[in-house]
């Protein structure tokens, strides 16, 4: 039976630390499902069809060869409820710091708590990538910064379709 885990988050928008994380999670596991967050209190940048779409084409322009042992998907409501339809008891959850970690913990035994099934794995985020999340990315391309090296180029292309700003960093 094939080992796989479910990868979840907003990805809004896929930074390279996400990218590190997905390469990385297929050294531990035989099959990844990407599950995209679809929050409706939140307003994203790119909806839900887009982010997996830049997903998918990062993976395939990285990585090709680990293209097929990864399912984009998203989902709604509870992760366990979620866990339990994919029937994968297992969830990767990337850290970047201290406080992602008590965030973190505290989801994962609420996770616990509600599904006894629900097993969580932690993975550090490169040191290249510590620093990197899609809030900062969107916040820094919207005024104009340089963001190329913190997204995948196809999640670059993305952002200056919206942020125009960003094409004087060719």
């Amino acid at each position: 039976m094939p080992r796989r885990a479910i990868y979840p988050g907003s990805f809004d928008p896929l930074t390279n630390g996400h990218l590190s994380i997905i390469h990385r999670a297929l050294r531990l596991v035989d099959e990844l499902v990407v599950a995209v967050v679809g929050n409706p209190k939140k307003a994203p940048l790119f909806p839900v069809d887009e982010r997996k779409a830049l997903i998918r084409g990062a993976i395939e322009a990285s990585a090709p060869e680990l293209a097929s042992r990864v399912e984009i998907d998203h989902f709604e409501g509870l992760l366990v409820d979620y866990r339990a339809k994919k029937g994968i008891p297992t969830i990767l959850r990337g850290l970047r710091a201290v406080s992602d970690f008590e965030y973190e913990f505290q989801m994962a035994n609420m996770n616990r708590k509600l599904d006894a099934e629900f097993d969580t794995i932690f993975m550090m985020t490169g040191e290249d990538y510590y620093f990197i999340s899609s809030q900062l990315v969107r916040e820094v391309a919207a005024l104009g910064g340089d963001v190329r090296g913190l997204v995948p180029p196809n999640v670059f292309a993305a952002l200056a379709a919206r942020f125009p700003l960003l094409l004087r960093h060719k």
